[in-house]
């Protein structure tokens, strides 16, 4: 079994090796019980965005990681990997600004910031 940091760098070489844009690792420990980290990346085209899940799904089960799921593959505008410790986000561009997970996550973290 692949710790956190081992899970999220194959997450990024998979993303990497297709030319995944604007890779972006948030570090949700301490925000979410339902994963670590989630990688958001950017692909250029349905057709990319699929692609670039797959390969994370295959370097994923090369690796000995079975995927818990995988939502969104049909439409390919945004797909979902869930690895457990950690969520992959493969989005179209103006899913990606329409969701703008960075920010929701960033505000969850400055709000519970400002509560305790």
């Amino acid at each position: 079994m692949m710790n956190t940091d081992e899970l999220t760098r194959l997450v990024l070489d998979a993303l990497d090796d297709i030319k995944g844009q604007d890779l972006t690792v948030l570090d949700v420990r301490g925000q979410t019980d339902i994963a670590d980290v989630m990688v958001v990346a950017t692909g250029q085209s349905s057709r990319q965005v699929k692609a670039l899940a797959a390969n994370v799904v295959e370097q994923a089960k090369s690796a000995g990681q079975q995927p818990l799921g995988i939502e969104g593959e049909d439409e390919g505008d945004w797909v979902l990997v869930d690895l457990a410790d950690v969520l992959v986000h493969v989005m179209l561009q103006e899913v990606r600004d329409l969701y703008d997970l960075e920010s929701l996550w960033s505000l969850t973290a400055r709000d519970s910031n400002a509560t305790s």
